[in-house]
C-alpha cells in the first residue's frame, strides 16, 4: 500500500535514523504531495542509499539495517549483553521439559482440537478438556502401539498432498491427520498380506513334498 510505505519511511525517518533536521522533513512527511517520490528519492541519496527507488523492497531492508545500526549505536551498552531469542528458546525449551506445563487449556483453539481428536477416537466427552486429552492418550494408544511407535524404521518419504483421502472434514490438520492414519492403517494390511502370503507357501511346500511309502505301491502298472 502506498499510503502505509510512505508512512513507514517517515516513521523510520523520524524515530531512528534522523538524518535530516526536524525542520528538513517537511517534503518527506508531505507523504500526500505528487513530489514525494521526489523528496524520497533525494532522502535515499542523503543516506547514501544504493538501490533505486524502484527497488523499494531492498530499499526498505537497506533502510531497516541502517535504524538497526543506528538504534544500536544509540543504546551500545543496553543491547550489547542481549541474549539472542535463540539462545533463550533453548533455555525455555530445557526447563519446560514436560510439553503440557505451558497449555493454555482455555483457549478455544485448543478445546477444538481436543474435541476434534476425541470425536476420531470416539472418547467420552468430558467437561475438562484436559482430561479428554490424557484419556485420548493413555487409553487409546496400547502397550504394544507404544512399543510398535518406538521401533525405529527407515523409509522413503511421502508427500501426503499426492495422497488422496476421499473425505474432508472441514479442518486441514484433521484431514492430514487422517491421510496418515490411513497411510499406516495400509502399511498395516500389507504386512498382513506379507505374512498370509508366507503361511500359504509353506502350506505349499508341505503338500507338494509328501513322504512316500514305496512299499504301497508300484510305478508303470
Amino acid at each position: 500500500d502506498e499510503t502505509e510505505f510512505r508512512n513507514f519511511i517517515v516513521w523510520l525517518e523520524d524515530q531512528k535514523i534522523r538524518h535530516y533536521k526536524i525542520e528538513d522533513r517537511g517534503n518527506l512527511r508531505n507523504i500526500h504531495s505528487e513530489d514525494w517520490p521526489k523528496s524520497f528519492e533525494k532522502y535515499m541519496k542523503d543516506v547514501n542509499c544504493p538501490f533505486k527507488i524502484q527497488e523499494r523492497q531492498e530499499t526498505v531492508d537497506w533502510l531497516l539495517g541502517l535504524a538497526v545500526r543506528l538504534e544500536y549505536g544509540d543504546n551500545a551498552d543496553k543491547y550489547k549483553d542481549s541474549t539472542p531469542d535463540g539462545a533463550k528458546n533453548a533455555d525455555n525449551t530445557a526447563k519446560n521439559a514436560e510439553p503440557l506445563i505451558n497449555l493454555d487449556v482455555n483457549n478455544p483453539d485448543f478445546k477444538a482440537g481436543v474435541m476434534a481428536l476425541a470425536n476420531l477416537l470416539q472418547i467420552q466427552r468430558h467437561d475438562d478438556y484436559l482430561v479428554m486429552l490424557k484419556v485420548s492418550f493413555t487409553e487409546r494408544l496400547t502397550q504394544d502401539a507404544i512399543a510398535k511407535a518406538s521401533q525405529s524404521k527407515e523409509g522413503l518419504p511421502v508427500a501426503l498432498e499426492k495422497h488422496i483421502l476421499g473425505f474432508d472434514t472441514g479442518d486441514a490438520v484433521i484431514n492430514e491427520a487422517a491421510q496418515i492414519l490411513r497411510l499406516l492403517h495400509i502399511e498395516e494390511l500389507r504386512e498382513l498380506q506379507t505374512k498370509i502370503n508366507e503361511a500359504i507357501v509353506a502350506v505349499q511346500a508341505i503338500i507338494a513334498d509328501p513322504k512316500t511309502d514305496h512299499r504301497l505301491g508300484k510305478v508303470g502298472r
